[in-house]
């Protein structure tokens, strides 16, 4: 995604957790607080801690909510300012099907993704005003760490519920969130970027 985007004139800046901790509002904001402009904020840490309800520990839920979700608001908290002044900017949030269409433990990482969705909606209403647009994509299966482990019995499983018989890929992601940054009149809304019907 970096590629396509500086192929399309962004600066971009791709901080890991060493550099920026979206858990910590310290670290987001000394992080943040330093830039005198910003057009584009791409909300892409994710994390998962799988495990049924019952064995789903206070300690995994606290961390994959506070990444996936908090990270996504403390750090567009940190850039709204910014982008209110110059009356411009876009914030695009990276969710998952997750959200729409849980499986068997995913509680809290479904519920993160979920939260996105009701994030997206209301900032696209209370900064729209200042020429604000806020999206949310849902990328689809893609072959990332995160899915590296899977079976191969789950990746058929997958790919036997997209009715084109293929997963999206990074590629096609990317492309699709370079779109979008560039657009002027989208805000507010949900993307899957998949065949899932």
């Amino acid at each position: 995604m970096s590629r396509h985007l500086q192929e399309a004139g962004y600066d971009v800046r791709t901080p890991g957790r060493e550099d920026l901790d979206v858990r910590e509002s310290d670290s987001v904001s000394s992080y943040f607080e330093p830039l005198e402009k910003l057009d584009l904020l791409i909300n892409n840490a994710g994390i998962t801690s799988d495990a049924l309800l019952a064995r789903q520990t206070p300690a995994a839920w606290d961390d994959v909510l506070k990444t996936n979700l908090k990270g996504a608001h403390l750090c567009s908290q940190a850039v709204a300012p910014l982008m209110m002044r110059q009356r411009d900017g876009s914030i695009i949030n990276i969710g998952s099907y997750s959200a729409l269409h849980p499986p068997p433990g995913q509680t809290a990482y479904a519920a993160s993704k979920a939260g996105l969705i009701g994030l997206t909606k209301s900032y696209a209403k209370e900064l729209g005003k200042r020429n604000i647009r806020t999206n949310l994509v849902l990328p689809g299966f893609l072959d990332t760490k995160m899915t590296s482990s899977l079976s191969e019995a789950a990746r058929e499983a997958a790919l036997a519920r997209h009715v084109l018989r293929r997963f999206n890929t990074i590629e096609e992601a990317a492309r699709f969130v370079c779109f979008l940054a560039g657009t002027l009149h989208i805000s507010g809304q949900v993307f899957q970027l998949d065949s899932r019907a």
